[in-house]
């Protein structure tokens, strides 16, 4: 793929990732977002350096326009990093052709490296700014591991039709 459609491919997965962080329905302590389809999806397109340039710009963006700057902000960003690293890490290893098994293997265990993380990251914060209580981190932890799992569940059905449509337009582009 020429450099620049590359590029302007992660930057249109990155403002996606924005996006759908920023429409999420936000709970206080439970968050519902798709923000990781789009690091997913580039992920697993383009490798571990596209998917983890996709989580961090895409998580960078929507957390400096919902929260600003603040001491945890780069600790809110590590989980959709890691999810692009590891998700392109596996395609890549595998060569860009995932079975539908082994793509819901590395989007459940994406998804739920990301709310195990961010839980922790809710912790430091709650810790740092104040606000901490145990039912605040672990009365939500169940709940947050619901919509973890169901998350994954309905990424797993779309994502491999999506990355295998995506990927044909991509080949076509390329003669």
């Amino acid at each position: 793929m020429v450099k620049t459609r590359k590029i302007a491919l992660d930057s249109m997965l990155a403002a996606m990732c924005a996006a759908l962080g920023y429409a999420a329905l936000d709970f206080n302590n439970l968050k519902i977002t798709f923000e990781s389809l789009p690091i997913l999806l580039g992920a697993l397109l383009l490798g571990p350096v596209d998917g983890m340039a996709i989580g961090v710009v895409g998580t960078l963006i929507y957390q400096l326009i919902r929260y600003g700057v603040s001491a945890t902000t780069l600790l809110w960003i590590l989980p959709y990093a890691l999810c692009g690293l590891l998700a392109g890490w596996v395609a890549e290893r595998s060569s860009f052709r995932l079975s539908p098994w082994k793509s819901t293997v590395v989007i459940m265990g994406c998804e739920l490296m990301v709310t195990l993380l961010n839980t922790v990251t809710m912790y430091i914060d709650s810790k740092m700014y104040g606000y901490y209580f145990p039912g605040f981190i672990m009365g939500g932890l169940v709940l947050r591991l619901v919509i973890c799992v169901t998350k994954g569940a309905v990424l797993s059905a779309v994502l491999p039709q999506l990355t295998a449509t995506v990927g044909r337009t991509m080949d076509r582009q390329k003669n």
